[in-house]
Formats: structure tokens, sequence, C-alpha cells
């Protein structure tokens, strides 16, 4: 339910021109596949939403959005590179 809601905001987002509603919204979408442990999906919303949030310079966004992408590669046990993640988030 909430993936519809999402994609109904994302829609509304992207008809106004609000490149920061649309990160974030991309972001939350991530979290959801997240939750429901669709890594791969949750890795694609959260990418989108990094290029955006660079673009218009959202660093607090960047640095959500990475700690996120950092927390996949956790679950998926790939250690090193939730490291590499997580050290940039940081900075």
């Amino acid at each position: 339910k909430a993936l519809e809601f999402y994609q109904q905001a994302l829609a509304i987002r992207q008809k106004i021109g609000d490149p920061s509603g649309v990160g974030t919204i991309l972001s939350n979408i991530g979290r959801i596949y997240d939750s429901l442990g669709q890594y791969p999906k949750a890795l694609d919303f959260y990418q989108q939403a990094l290029a955006i949030q660079k673009q218009i310079g959202d660093c607090s966004g960047v640095g959500n959005t990475l700690n996120n992408i950092g927390f996949i590669y956790k679950s998926l046990g790939q250690y090193p590179k939730a490291l590499e993640f997580y050290q940039q988030a940081l900075a």
C-alpha cells in the first residue's frame, strides 16, 4: 500500500518539477524495497535518488542515501562495500 502512495506522490513531484521531493520519494521507495528484502530494487531506487540529490546539492539527502546504500550492502553480507558507503555518508 505504501508503494502505491509513494508512486502517486512521485508522479506529482515529477509533474510540478520538484527535484528535491523526487529524490526524497525515490529514497523512501528504496526503503520500502529494503524492508521487503528486495535489495536490488532498493539499490536501484537509492541510486536514482542519489543522482538527483548530488545534482541539486542536497548534502543531507546524499548522506542519508549513502547510509541507506551501506545498510543494503551490510544486509547482503558485503561488509567492505557497506563500510565504503558508510564512510562516504560520514564525510
